[in-house]
């Protein structure tokens, strides 16, 4: 699964627990909306249990719920929950120092990707799951007036 598709599912569901806060969901619920297996949503919202985002619960009545306010959770915070390494791949293999440009390109990328990835966290770390419930509740209420 590419980095992005993990962090979207991850803030889908984390956006369905936060819209239906008052009861807690299955991970079938969430998939039926991801159009996704629930086998995936699993394995996500256990990461997101383990980096304390969500909790579970057994039983009849069990299922998934925030385990913070949504608007303490931050998409940066979700991508940090889900995703491993860095966002950019680098080289998988030293280039050629025979090179001039393999002697400087790893040393160079290394910068940019760096900064590009610092620029990324910065930026999720400015949306929060609660502003991403409000935008949702905004765009029904707009269908809702657009077809009465």
């Amino acid at each position: 699964m590419s980095v992005s598709s993990r962090s979207a599912v991850a803030i889908h569901a984390l956006t369905m627990l936060a819209r239906w806060r008052d009861h807690s969901l299955t991970s079938t619920e969430i998939a039926e909306s991801l159009a996704s297996n629930p086998v995936l949503v699993r394995r996500i919202l256990g990461s997101l249990r383990d980096a304390g985002l969500v909790w579970s619960t057994e039983g009849r009545n069990g299922g998934w719920s925030l385990a913070r306010p949504a608007r303490d959770i931050t998409l940066h915070d979700v991508y940090a929950a889900v995703e491993a390494g860095p966002v950019l791949s680098r080289h998988p293999h030293p280039p050629s120092a025979e090179c001039e440009v393999g002697r400087n390109m790893q040393r160079l990328l290394e910068v940019e990707f760096r900064d590009a990835e610092r620029a990324m966290e910065e930026r999720l770390s400015r949306t929060t799951i609660a502003h991403l419930v409000q935008q949702v509740l905004a765009s029904e209420r707009e269908l809702a007036q657009r077809n009465h």
